[in-house]
C-alpha cells in the first residue's frame, strides 16, 4: 500500500487543488532530484511513490468574506495583524545584518508603536497599509512575483486572525477553524501512515488538526510557519501548551531567514516533546531573495525534500 502525503497549504485566495497538487509535486520532485532521489523524481509527479492529496480549504475565507465575514476597518483582526508584524520585526531586528534591512525594520517598528497617531474611523488600517509599503521593501517581501500591494498583504495576513478568532459560525454552529481543520483530517489516511507537509497557516491548522488524529504520521515537515510567533500566534493556538502531537514519529521546520512570516522559527523553543519525545528540529534554508514565502520555494530545496522523499520510501517499505 502506498503511504499518504498530504500538502496543506497556507495564507492566500481559493485555488484550484489538483492544479496545486502538480505545482507542490513538481517542486518537491526539483528538490528531491538536487537531494540526490533522481529515481524517484518520476514516481513523486505520476502519484506512483505516495498518494498524493492537497488539502484545500482557501475557498472557506472566500465564503466568508461574501457572507460579510471580513470586518471593515478597524477591528480585532486589524488589531492582531499590527501585533503579528510588530512580533516578527522585533525577531528579525535581532538578526538583521545589513544597515539598509535595519533601517527599513526600525522604520516599520516605528510606525507600529508610534503614539498620538491620526485617530478616527480606519486610522488601524491606515496605518497597517503604511507599515505594509515600507516591508514590501524588505528581501524577501518584494513585490515582484509575490504580494501585489500592501492592501493584499495585510488582507491575507488577516485570514490567521480568523482562524485563531474561532468565529465566523455556518448555520450549523461550526466555526470557521473547525471547517478548516475538517478539510485537513479529510486528507489524511485514518490508518495507515500520512506524511504531512503545511505551509505558513497550513502549519498551525495541521498542528491543531494533528492532536485529533489517530493514525500514523512519521514525518511532519512545516515551512515559514508562524508558530514561533509566540504573543501573536502561538497563544492562540489550541491546546495549550502547545505541544508536539501523539501521532507524529518525526518533526521538520524549515524556514528562510527573509521570510517574515517566520518570525521566532526555532519551534523547539516553544513546542514541548510527546510522550514519545519528539520535538520540532529546526533548519534553516536559503533561496533567492526575492519573494521567499512561497510553499515552491521551500519544497524545492534539497533539504526539505530529500526527508520527505525519505520518509515516502521508509513508510512504504513499514
Amino acid at each position: 500500500m502506498r503511504p499518504r502525503l498530504v500538502f496543506v497549504h497556507g495564507i492566500g485566495g481559493p485555488r484550484d487543488p489538483v492544479a496545486e497538487l502538480d505545482i507542490w509535486l513538481r517542486a518537491l520532485a526539483e528538490g528531491a532530484r538536487a537531494a540526490g532521489h533522481s529515481r524517484r523524481v518520476l514516481d513523486l509527479v505520476m502519484g506512483w511513490a505516495a498518494d498524493a492529496r492537497f488539502a484545500h480549504y482557501g475557498h472557506l475565507f472566500d465564503l466568508a468574506q461574501a457572507q460579510g465575514g471580513v470586518l471593515d476597518g478597524d477591528d480585532p483582526e486589524s488589531d492582531f495583524v499590527g501585533q503579528l508584524l510588530l512580533e516578527a520585526v522585533d525577531e528579525r531586528l535581532t538578526e538583521a545584518t545589513a544597515d539598509d534591512e535595519g533601517q527599513v525594520l526600525r522604520h516599520a517598528r516605528a510606525q507600529l508603536t508610534q503614539t498620538g497617531a491620526a485617530q478616527g474611523p480606519g486610522a488601524v488600517a491606515r496605518r497597517l497599509l503604511s507599515v505594509s509599503n515600507t516591508l514590501l521593501s524588505l528581501p524577501g517581501l518584494r513585490t515582484f512575483g509575490g504580494w501585489a500591494s500592501a492592501g493584499v498583504m495585510v488582507g491575507q495576513l488577516r485570514q490567521v486572525a480568523r482562524y485563531l478568532r474561532r468565529g465566523e459560525a455556518d448555520h450549523e454552529g461550526a466555526t470557521l477553524d473547525v471547517r478548516i481543520r475538517r478539510c485537513v483530517e479529510q486528507a489524511l489516511d485514518p490508518v495507515g501512515p500520512t506524511i504531512v507537509v503545511a505551509h505558513s497557516l497550513g502549519t498551525v491548522v495541521s498542528l491543531e488538526t494533528l492532536h485529533t488524529h489517530e493514525g500514523n504520521v512519521p514525518l511532519l515537515v512545516t515551512l515559514g510557519s508562524p508558530i514561533g510567533l509566540r504573543t501573536a500566534v502561538g497563544a492562540r493556538m489550541r491546546p495549550q501548551p502547545l505541544q508536539v502531537p501523539g501521532a507524529v514519529a518525526r518533526w521538520m521546520n524549515y524556514w528562510d531567514r527573509n521570510d517574515l512570516i517566520t518570525g521566532g522559527p526555532r519551534l523547539e523553543r516553544v513546542v514541548r516533546p510527546n510522550d514519545r519525545s519528539v520535538i520540532p528540529v529546526s533548519r534553516p534554508v536559503r533561496s533567492d531573495g526575492l519573494w521567499v514565502h512561497p510553499a515552491v520555494k521551500y519544497l524545492a530545496q534539497p533539504a526539505v525534500a530529500g526527508p520527505v522523499v525519505e520518509a515516502v520510501e521508509t513508510a512504504a517499505l513499514s
